[in-house]
């Protein structure tokens, strides 16, 4: 199914991924006629014009088919959600997500959407899988059997089979994409829900700026993930929503580091050399993550073209602007 042209509605889209996808989807010629998202529109990341802007809390039924009307393709972003440091601490408000799930995919439903995305996450994984930092990536089938992160993943793994059985069951196309660890500017870099790449942005821009030059990491720092671009991330979803792929695919970058390796990334951008202190009681998630990209190249020959140095790179510069005029996060 190509999209463009066709009338869409992307949900979270006050988010960080959801702004860019609606400017993303706009540029190839996809017609977003509506964009929500529950937070005030003057909180919204990024805001697009000649775009109907709704505030709406999408756990509310009769909200969401306020947002599936008159469109053929919805976006699924919304989600309570936020970096390891809020998902570990906030597991009742991520699983509540699953009534925003429920109520759009019924709304997609009644309303005679013909195409509904999903941002599921490779927080899905099985946990057992992920206890060494020299990990494995991970293929679509480590899913199960089933011990994804408690709380978050829980709702995504939950939410991804609710998709497959409204499929199954009453013809509502379903496409699933798993993100790995999505980053890039115009996101949050403070205040708690920051993930690490804008994290430690943050904390080598105020470490330079306050000439402390020490820096305090979440865990041991041994810790491997891999990190994949917005822009890379955004071209992905709009390819796996337009394709035949009837089952949950990893959109991710394989590109492994540890989280050291990711301060010296950042060091180097700021040409500061930085003391570590690790600090081990805090959140810090799995040992180890990565994408197994098998499926997505096979299928659709989509492979990141982002290097993480350079995204990291764009990521500091655009932190650095907000931190210099005081903008809030």
């Amino acid at each position: 199914m190509n999209l463009k042209g066709e009338k869409v509605a992307v949900c979270g889209a006050g988010g960080f991924i959801g702004g860019h996808l609606v400017k993303y989807l706009l540029a190839d010629g996809v017609d977003v006629v509506r964009a929500v998202d529950v937070k005030p529109l003057d909180e919204w990341y990024q805001v697009s014009q000649d775009v109907e802007n709704l505030v709406l809390d999408l756990k509310d039924k009769e909200n969401c088919y306020t947002a599936a009307k008159g469109v053929k393709g919805i976006f699924q972003l919304a989600a309570d959600m936020g970096g390891m440091g809020f998902i570990e601490n906030n597991k009742a408000l991520c699983m509540l997500s699953v009534l925003t799930n429920t109520h759009m995919l019924m709304a997609a439903r009644d309303s005679g959407v013909e195409r509904f995305f999903y941002s599921s996450s490779a927080c899905v994984y099985n946990g057992e899988k992920q206890r060494n930092a020299d990990v494995v990536p991970l293929k679509e089938e480590d899913a199960y059997p089933a011990l994804p992160e408690d709380g978050y993943g829980w709702e995504k793994l939950f939410s991804e089979r609710m998709c497959r059985h409204f499929e199954e069951d009453f013809g509502l196309i379903c496409r699933v994409a798993r993100y790995h660890n999505v980053y890039g500017p115009f996101g949050t870099w403070t205040g708690g829900r920051e993930k690490a790449p804008a994290a430690i942005c943050r904390k080598v821009i105020e470490a330079k700026a306050s000439g402390r030059h020490d820096i305090e990491i979440w865990g041991d720092g041994k810790q491997t993930r891999s990190f994949m671009y917005i822009d890379d991330c955004t071209r992905g979803t709009l390819a796996i929503t337009e394709s035949d792929i009837d089952e949950p695919i990893n959109l991710g970058s394989s590109e492994l580091v540890t989280i050291n390796q990711l301060v010296d990334i950042v060091e180097e951008i700021a040409g500061v050399t930085l003391k570590r202190n690790y600090k081990l009681d805090a959140p810090r998630g799995v040992n180890g993550r990565n994408s197994d990209n098998t499926k997505i190249l096979k299928y659709l020959g989509w492979e990141p073209s982002i290097r993480l140095k350079d995204g990291m790179r764009r990521t500091y510069e655009w932190i650095e602007s907000q931190m210099l005029v005081g903008a809030p996060s």
